[in-house]
């Protein structure tokens, strides 16, 4: 037993042996539906985790039951740890722990909108992913609903929303069209006059299927789909997916392969937070400053597709590895267009704090309090814009970042400035870690072989921080080692409730740029 078991055995008042240690860094609790109330409080209360994902698994061919799985981490552990509940399908609910631990809301509605297991004592126990003419019975997630069937529609009432009441109060709806190339998602405003009173979001208008399609492929083409949940994470995404693959077929990626996976998931961190610090810019209408914000992105992107072929970085993460080495002609022009990044990096953020109009729109605009962000499970950019201290780079190191030095900037505001702040601090952060990767880089292998089959029955989660916040994957397979479930986490799944709590208080024309400073990926929350 790992001095990690059995103190977590200890602080969960638990038999010795009920906490087994699963992977390196990722401790299993098979526990009784009965139990996970008052286990879920000693994980939060006396083990410090956060709640990091919650799903279902239709288990009935193997076991007859379904299984009710929560991911905590443990950051202080460098642990991950996953509480697993077998519920009788014959009596298919289980108890919830939203009423305490509010991250838990669109989790344990989505297990009920996807395999029928209710989460009884749920403040809030209406569909979420589902929009309102699916049928009820059409359980997308079980095993026996197939992924190629036309499911018809049912007439009936529209999404519950709010109804507006008192005096002057009046409703503003927009979207899910939006005027711009962004996906649908629906945002109604209470107000009176210009200030929010409260506002309502609803989202899954593009639901993609991607957990069920993970189920009919191939697990090697599965790298394929994960690069495709959010098309400015691919990165990000793979290797979640990568590392749960590796962990589940025991794969050691070669030292050069993680510094390189490095340089790819910090070049598509400096990207996107240049990317939004110009669309903060723009919101406000400063447009000169958004111009050379954009223009940094672009020099960013002719860099990446120089050195890798391509310019979003896709395809550049293998199972095992990476696709392409770094040269050491490419190695140099990297290390040319990130020195002259910095430089005009540096200039477009003093512009930005020194102009009194930019500052007026976004100092205390938008304020996401660090008790809300707590209790609402914020993850990423916006956590740590509102004080919480949290980065798996450093509480789960993945990858070569272990050996990394490098801060985790953390902003006390918690409104836009303080989200813009952090993004800037973290492409600061970046920068220094890419250089020294640069200067370092291992001569090892660029990829290990991967074996042709995966362990039957087995499971393991694959992590990484990505730019927005952690991507996590939980693969598990079946008695043939093929993929019998994937569940995807994208951290704007667990974000988009902090920019409901942001809102209201501001007035509606500070809507645009509260919701870019939290810059949610629908695709992501959508899949």
């Amino acid at each position: 037993m790992t001095s990690n078991t059995a103190s977590v055995t200890a602080a969960l008042h638990v038999p010795e042996g009920a906490v087994r240690d699963h992977h390196p860094g990722e401790l299993v609790v098979d526990v009784h539906p009965d139990a996970i109330l008052d286990l879920t409080d000693r994980v939060s209360q006396q083990l410090g985790g956060r709640l990091l994902s919650l799903f279902a698994t239709d288990d009935r061919a193997r076991t007859g039951a379904f299984g009710v799985h929560q991911v905590w981490s443990l950051p202080q552990r460098q642990t991950f740890l996953r509480l697993s509940a077998s519920i009788d399908p014959a009596a298919p609910s289980f108890p919830s722990i939203a009423q305490k631990h509010p991250a838990a809301n669109w989790f344990e509605r989505e297990v009920m909108d996807f395999f029928g297991v209710r989460p009884d004592g749920h403040p809030n126990p209406t569909r979420v992913a589902l929009h309102d003419d699916w049928p009820g019975g059409a359980r997308a997630l079980r095993k026996d609903f197939p992924d190629d069937s036309q499911v018809p529609r049912e007439p009936g009432d529209r999404h519950p929303f709010r109804p507006v009441t008192g005096e002057g109060v009046f409703q503003v709806p927009v979207g899910p069209v939006h005027a711009g190339i962004i996906e649908p998602g629906h945002f109604r405003f209470g107000v009176a006059g210009e200030p929010v009173l409260y506002l309502q979001v609803r989202l899954f208008y593009v639901h993609k299927g991607i957990e069920k399609r993970f189920e009919r492929l191939p697990w090697r083409h599965g790298l394929f789909l994960a690069e495709s949940i959010s098309g400015d994470t691919a990165v990000g995404h793979a290797l979640a997916y990568a590392h749960a693959i590796e962990r589940l077929a025991n794969v050691e990626v070669p030292p050069r392969a993680q510094a390189l996976r490095v340089v790819l998931l910090e070049l598509e961190r400096i990207y996107n937070h240049t990317a939004d610090i110009g669309a903060l810019a723009t919101d406000v209408a400063f447009t000169v400053s958004a111009s050379r914000a954009q223009a940094l992105r672009e020099g960013l992107l002719r860099a990446n597709d120089r050195v890798f072929g391509t310019r979003l970085l896709r395809g550049t993460v293998a199972l095992g590895g990476v696709k392409r080495d770094l040269q050491p002609e490419d190695r140099e022009a990297l290390r040319s267009a990130l020195r002259a990044f910095e430089k005009e990096f540096d200039s477009l953020i003093a512009l930005l704090v020194d102009s009194g109009t930019f500052t007026d729109r976004v100092d205390g605009t938008g304020i996401l309090t660090n008790q809300a962000a707590r209790d609402l499970g914020i993850v990423g950019v916006a956590a740590r814009a509102s004080g919480i201290d949290a980065d798996m780079r450093r509480d789960h190191p993945h990858d070569a970042y272990e050996d990394l030095l490098f801060k985790v900037p953390v902003e006390d505001g918690g409104d836009v400035r303080a989200r813009l702040m952090v993004r800037a601090r973290e492409v600061e952060q970046s920068l220094v870690i890419l250089h020294q990767v640069l200067d370092r880089l291992p001569d090892t292998p660029c990829a290990a072989p991967v074996p042709d089959h995966l362990p039957p029955g087995a499971s393991a989660l694959g992590w990484v921080e990505a730019w927005r916040g952690p991507c996590t994957h939980w693969v598990a397979t079946d008695e043939r080692g093929e993929v019998a479930r994937v569940k995807v986490t994208d951290p704007s799944f667990l974000n988009w409730p902090g920019l409901v709590h942001a809102v209201p208080g501001n007035i509606v024309p500070d809507f645009p740029v509260i919701n870019k400073s939290f810059n949610l990926s629908y695709s992501g929350n959508d899949r």
